[in-house]
């Protein structure tokens, strides 16, 4: 996956998660980084982290609410609970999180150094210089409320940060990655997610070079009195139209940062047609019905597991394996295990569970090298790719309602509480014939 991975935005939501659903993504959220581990290693689990589409899409796998910014705060905190009691045996650190734990990131960073031998002292500071880039150089009228800094036993990280814009109530969402960083202020980051909101002032950018170099300058001439004063004198005078973005006065059509893959996540909490690459989901559920008869009645003999459970795991095998082209509808991986608020659906959770069952036994059974169920999950991946050129099925609406009826025996679940068996609807009595 590319380090400059493209931008989103997030409609600020409050709100905790529950806790019947932050135990289930905890366990999810664990067993597929394990999954992910196993079969690609850990850089490459730091680099799907770093990318704001898979991270988008793997939240709402897990049930979370498909376009909130509460993907973030939940899954860096479900991964916290989940990897830490796997620490020694995966060698990935979740440290920092929401609010003070994000002020712990350097104390976490030092202690964890101690036990496993990478300098914990070298990475607090480049968890500090992290946040006063996001803070302080890139000026973009979101305070920053959450950090994560996920590290591997080798000093490899990445951080996913998110800042909040109460007025817009929109949140931005920074994402890090230590492969290939050469500067800390020098076009750092691996993507910048947010709302546009115009031009911004972004002095870690590399075209900023020249502004930096010279406001160091300009301080150590002038002193900070002189230069508050010439600033202040500077801003009673503007010309209307014209301001200051990375050090350089100009129009409003001048001066424009690149262009990056942008995600827009709207402030509707439905999911629509309109959100979802449908030809991707007729391949995720003509992969289930083609496989899951073969691969999985027979081969992972897990109690429970059915037609319902194996179309999740059909997605869950997307996140699992696919390109990152393939990650710009997440609404879609909301289709596997619904979400918390009951958009699209309540949380099935008797399928989720069978799904981490099922996930948990195939990755035990990995790790004493018996690989045949976790290619059977694989397969499913390849199998959707396959037939989604030509596969056809329910529309999304019609899918929707669908787990809406049927949500009872699934044991759906929100916040609202568990969800009451639907009644059938009698048919319209037929009237006497003249």
């Amino acid at each position: 996956m590319t380090r400059r991975a493209g931008s989103a935005d997030l409609p600020l939501h409050g709100g905790r998660v529950p806790l019947w659903l932050a135990d289930r993504m905890t366990r999810l959220g664990a067993v597929m980084a394990e999954a992910i581990v196993h079969e690609y290693g850990r850089d490459e689990l730091l680099r799907r982290l770093a990318h704001p589409f898979w991270f988008q899409s793997f939240g709402a796998v897990m049930g979370m609410d498909w376009h909130s910014s509460g993907i973030t705060t939940s899954v860096i905190g479900a991964l916290k609970r989940g990897l830490t009691p796997l620490a020694g045996e995966l060698g990935i650190h979740v440290c920092g999180g929401r609010g003070r734990h994000s002020r712990a990131t350097p104390s976490e960073l030092v202690a964890i150094g101690e036990r496993v031998g990478f300098d914990g002292s070298a990475l607090a500071q480049s968890s500090r210089l992290v946040a006063k880039v996001d803070s302080a150089a890139v000026q973009d009228g979101f305070d920053l409320y959450l950090h994560g800094f996920i590290v591997t036993d080798d000093g490899r990280w990445v951080v996913v940060q998110q800042g909040m814009n109460g007025a817009s109530k929109q949140a931005r969402r920074y994402h890090w990655l230590s492969e290939h960083l050469t500067s800390f202020v020098d076009a750092p980051h691996a993507a910048i997610d947010g709302p546009s909101q115009g031009n911004i002032v972004n002095l870690a950018d590399h075209r900023a070079e020249a502004s930096r170099r010279a406001q160091v300058e300009l301080l150590q001439a002038m002193g900070v009195d002189a230069i508050a004063r010439e600033f202040a004198a500077i801003e009673a005078s503007r010309v209307p139209g014209r301001r200051l973005v990375a050090g350089r006065d100009t129009h409003e059509e001048g001066f424009q940062l690149g262009l990056l893959p942008h995600l827009s996540m709207p402030d509707r909490h439905d999911v629509r047609g309109s959100d979802i690459v449908t030809r991707r989901l007729h391949g995720n559920l003509a992969a289930a019905a083609e496989c899951g008869p073969k691969d999985f009645a027979e081969l992972l003999q897990v109690p429970g597991v059915g037609a319902r459970t194996v179309r999740a795991l059909a997605l869950v095998a997307e996140v699992l394996h696919g390109a990152p082209c393939r990650f710009t509808d997440p609404a879609r991986f909301s289709l596997a295990h619904g979400g918390k608020d009951r958009h699209p659906f309540p949380v099935p959770t008797r399928v989720f569970d069978h799904t981490v069952g099922v996930l948990k036994g195939a990755v035990r059974n990995a790790r004493l090298g018996r690989e045949e169920q976790l290619e059977a999950i694989k397969r499913l991946d390849a199998q959707a790719r396959r037939l989604e050129a030509h596969a056809k099925g329910p529309s999304v609406d019609a899918l929707i309602a669908g787990e809406r009826r049927d949500s009872h025996r699934y044991g759906g679940r929100s916040v609202f509480g568990w969800e009451a068996e639907v009644e059938a609807t009698p048919p319209a009595r037929r009237g006497k014939s003249g």
